[in-house]
Order: C-alpha cells, then sequence, then structure tokens
C-alpha cells in the first residue's frame, strides 16, 4: 500500500475547499472576539490559498506555474505558520485551537500526498 495517496487532484480538490473553508470559518465561528487578528488572517490565508491553487501546476490549476512541489512546500510554511501564531499573537480559546487543528490538517495532508508529480 502506498503510504502517500493523495494524487494531486485530489489535493487540489482540498485546497479549493480549504480556502473557501478559511474564509468562511471566521464569520461562522466568529473568531476575533479576542483578537481581531484571528479572524482577518483566516480571511486573507484563504484568499492566498486559492491563489496558489490557481497558480499551481497540477489538473486544477488554471494558470500552472508553481510545480506541484512547490506548493507542497507553501503548504507547509503555511501550516507552521499557524502552528506558532497562537502563541506569538496571544490566541486563547477557540481561537488558537483553529489554528492549531488547521496546522495539523495541513500537515497531514502534505505528508500523505503524492510529491513525484
Amino acid at each position: 500500500m502506498k503510504f502517500r495517496f493523495i494524487s494531486p487532484t485530489l489535493h487540489g480538490v482540498a485546497d479549493y475547499s480549504a480556502g473557501v473553508g478559511l474564509i468562511l470559518a471566521p464569520f461562522v465561528l466568529g473568531l476575533g472576539s479576542v483578537n481581531t487578528a484571528s479572524h482577518w488572517i483566516s480571511v486573507v490565508t484563504g484568499i492566498a490559498v486559492l491563489a496558489v491553487s490557481l497558480l499551481t501546476n497540477y489538473k486544477l490549476g488554471a494558470f500552472r506555474r508553481i510545480p506541484f512541489q512547490g506548493h507542497l512546500a507553501i503548504d507547509l510554511v503555511v501550516a507552521i505558520a499557524f502552528m506558532i501564531l497562537p502563541f506569538a499573537l496571544g490566541f486563547t480559546g477557540m481561537e488558537a485551537n483553529y489554528y492549531l487543528f488547521n496546522a495539523a490538517v495541513v500537515f497531514t495532508v502534505v505528508s500523505l500526498s503524492e510529491n513525484d508529480y
């Protein structure tokens, strides 16, 4: 059994879903009541995820300028940033958990994504 079973196409579906989710979730969850940065970082990151996805060289990319391995590297940077943000900016409660959960999800998706595309 292949350890990395998320194809670039399936990764793309996850990317577009995550981008929309990162934009909408702060409004639905009411993020930002303690620290407004927790709200807007998610929205801006969601927009960036959609932009990077459109620029990635995979089946769902529109402009295909970023190699898929480069895309995975960007995802890792985002996961690391999401892991650090709660501590660096003093997020607590739901705001901290939101970013830590998203970091774990991104790390998992990257680690299970095929990288020989």
